[in-house]
């Protein structure tokens, strides 16, 4: 039997990608199913980014690029972050990527290894525990609370910071709370980190563009003194529907620009040539369809969380950002993982169990309202109808 290297043991996955596997194979089958599970916005790119795209093909982009990704990409990029939050980025510390996950990838690894701490938010995005964990270094949580909107304690996280501590994740909007950090929070938290110099601040803002009622995106970057630690992961994915184009981004202090272009050598040699002319007129392009996607998005949080809010046992914080309802579920009996097996297998909808986001997950399942409002109206129905059928029985099991 083949051996593999132990830090394998290590790296977790994505429950999103196992159940969009059974989802669909129970659709394969004949079964009706409504699919709320994975983050992925059902609006086609903008018309003038797939023309871009195609316009690359045929004019011939078809070779190697530079490792870090091609310079008017990087321009771009740069000029986006300054007219969104007016600061000055030098695009030499810009590096596209296959996708933002491989820039966190990248990060985690040069920052962690045996021996050293690095501290996430819990409930989040699986990958930072995974990642950490696969890197060698202990992943350290820090609690996101549903009475603070999915905010946190900035005194909280800077008591965990120990002298193991590397780097500490940021997140928002955030995935799967879809709540946005308080600023005041952020504040107090870059004003404490200022006695711990060498610890990196990674902040993932991969659903910046996405955010509602009026609020801008306050960035990380906007926090002059702490540029010189501070990762900012970003990309195309949500904000503009290309997910599949496999398109992001870092911006990196120029400490460690010299190691991301390594490993990118390393590991892709390049970003798609097509792509990265599609990102480019992403950023430099009319902005209509994000802010369209944005006001669909919106509309439709109202509709999803007004019947998650009508359903017994049921509460749910109204989103901030992203496109997730996160609801409390604990007051129907079910567990996590128990409501979301029975919701798939009785009623064909699919949606995420909140322990599949860290162990204070647990109590919650989430459920992307990036689909259409009928498909987002028949869960609703599903899910309410198997509630009232079962949660009489839930509740026994529970008290016995």
């Amino acid at each position: 039997m083949l051996q593999v290297a132990t830090r394998m043991h290590r790296l977790g996955t994505e429950s999103a990608f196992e159940v969009l596997a059974k989802a669909q194979a129970l659709a394969a089958g004949g079964r009706s199913v409504v699919n709320l599970c994975i983050g992925q916005p059902d609006f086609p790119p903008p018309a003038h980014v797939i023309e871009a795209g195609q316009r690359a093909i045929a004019d011939g982009h078809h070779g190697y690029s530079a490792a870090p990704g091609i310079l008017p990409l990087r321009e771009s990029v740069a000029a986006d972050l300054q007219r969104r939050f007016g600061v000055e980025i030098n695009p030499s510390n810009v590096t596209i990527t296959p996708g933002s996950k491989v820039a966190l990838f990248f990060a985690l690894q040069m920052l962690g290894e045996i021996g050293s701490e690095i501290i996430y938010p819990n409930p989040a995005y699986p990958g930072y525990e995974s990642i950490i964990a696969f890197s060698g270094a202990t992943p350290i949580s820090y609690p996101l609370s549903e009475s603070t909107g999915f905010s946190f304690d900035a005194d909280d996280v800077l008591s965990r910071i120990t002298p193991k501590t590397r780097a500490i994740i940021l997140n928002s909007p955030a995935n799967p709370t879809s709540g946005v950090l308080d600023r005041g929070e952020l504040d107090r938290l870059v004003a404490g980190l200022e006695r711990f110099p060498d610890i990196a601040i990674v902040s993932d803002e991969i659903y910046s563009r996405i955010i509602y009622d009026g609020h801008p995106h306050f960035s990380l970057l906007s926090y002059e003194q702490i540029r010189d630690r501070l990762i900012l992961l970003d990309g195309w994915s949500k904000s503009f529907s290309m997910t599949g184009w496999r398109l992001g981004y870092a911006v990196w202090p120029k400490s460690l620009v010299e190691h991301a272009v390594k490993m990118a050598i390393n590991c892709h040699s390049c970003v798609n040539n097509a792509a990265q002319f599609a990102g480019i007129a992403a950023l430099d392009g009319p902005q209509d369809t994000v802010q369209a996607m944005v006001e669909a998005w919106s509309a439709r949080r109202e509709v999803i969380v007004e019947g998650l809010r009508a359903m017994p046992g049921v509460r749910c914080t109204m989103p901030a950002g992203a496109f997730y309802a996160f609801p409390n579920i604990s007051g129907t009996g079910f567990g996590s993982a128990e409501l979301q097996a029975r919701l798939l297998n009785d009623e064909g909808v699919a949606l995420l169990s909140g322990a599949s986001f860290g162990a204070l997950g647990e109590g919650y399942v989430r459920l992307s309202y990036a689909t259409s409002r009928e498909q987002i109206e028949e869960a609703l129905f599903r899910m309410n109808r198997f509630l009232a059928n079962n949660m009489h029985i839930s509740r026994r099991s529970a008290v016995a």
